[in-house]
């Protein structure tokens, strides 16, 4: 048996003069004439089999049957909407500009842009690593479109705080007991001032009287991990990315969590740059890193 087709116009002509109480709006906002309205509604009547409209006084109301109707009519245009606009803006193309700190970039950034393309596959992506600083100056210049950083309590118009994460002393698996060199300057691998990690870490050294120094300095979080792994000292970061022949030690002052943000250039940013920030909130709530996250 051959099922009945639901015409989407029909449909929609049903939809609207519901919504506006009125068939004669609906016909002038949908471009039609009243009589072609009329002849919609009969056919539409005539594919369900029964009334969906009675008339109460000098006006029509929906009976239970177009009840029911209206509410799958709603569904159905807003899944056809819907598919319209997907296969719409897959065709847009663009540059999107996207700043993101050391650790998040390497970390899942290959996940983001394999299922942002997937939606749009014309966008083309510039993705800048750089440190907290850089990062938000850009994005108040519109350089970029969206930043994702550290928490350094230095914000933006645009906002958004995604979580936070424990920070820990890290150090290689088979470096020395640091917590026994309570008397020597602990040797610290960090980024160069200003950062804050970095800050984080000294402010809690300082606390406990614990004695430190500077043992190197790196620009990349690689070159941390990698003089870390050397012996050269420890350092304060993230589990993000931490490599498997370095460890989180404890004994050392407590640290606090760090926060990260999402910083958008605009208020009301286009469809693919949204779509490119949810991206991003759900890669941090679905790999969640190995650490809380915290809402």
């Amino acid at each position: 048996m051959r099922r009945p087709t639901f015409d989407l116009d029909v449909l929609r002509t049903f939809v609207t003069g519901v919504e506006f109480n009125s068939f004669a709006k609906a016909a002038d906002r949908l471009g039609r004439s009243t009589s072609a309205v009329s002849a919609q509604l009969k056919k539409l009547e005539e594919q369900v089999g029964t009334p969906v409209l009675a008339k109460s006084g000098r006006g029509l109301v929906l009976t239970q049957v177009g009840e029911s109707l209206l509410s799958h009519a709603r569904r159905l245009l807003e899944l056809n909407d819907g598919i319209f606009q997907t296969l719409h803006e897959s065709q847009i193309a663009g540059t999107i500009r996207l700043g993101l700190q050391e650790d998040f970039g390497e970390h899942f950034l290959s996940e983001i842009l394999r299922r942002f393309v997937q939606t749009y596959p014309m966008v083309s992506l510039e993705v800048r690593i750089a440190r907290n600083a850089e990062l938000l100056a850009l994005v108040e210049s519109a350089g970029l479109d969206l930043a994702l950083t550290w928490d350094a309590g230095h914000t933006s118009p645009y906002a958004t705080r995604l979580g936070e994460t424990q920070m820990h002393w890290i150090a290689a698996r088979d470096a020395p007991p640091f917590t026994r060199l309570a008397e020597s300057p602990l040797p610290l691998i960090m980024f160069d001032a200003p950062c804050v990690l970095r800050s984080a870490a000294t402010q809690a050294l300082d606390a406990a009287q614990m004695p430190w120094r500077i043992a190197l300095t790196s620009p990349s979080v690689a070159g941390i991990w990698a003089a870390v792994a050397a012996g050269l000292g420890l350092t304060l970061r993230t589990r993000i990315g931490l490599p498997s022949h370095l460890t989180v030690i404890d004994g050392l002052p407590p640290v606090p969590s760090i926060g990260y943000t999402l910083h958008s250039s605009g208020a009301d940013p286009i469809p693919a740059i949204r779509q490119l920030a949810m991206l991003i909130e759900t890669s941090l709530q679905e790999q969640a890193f190995n650490f809380t996250v915290a809402k």
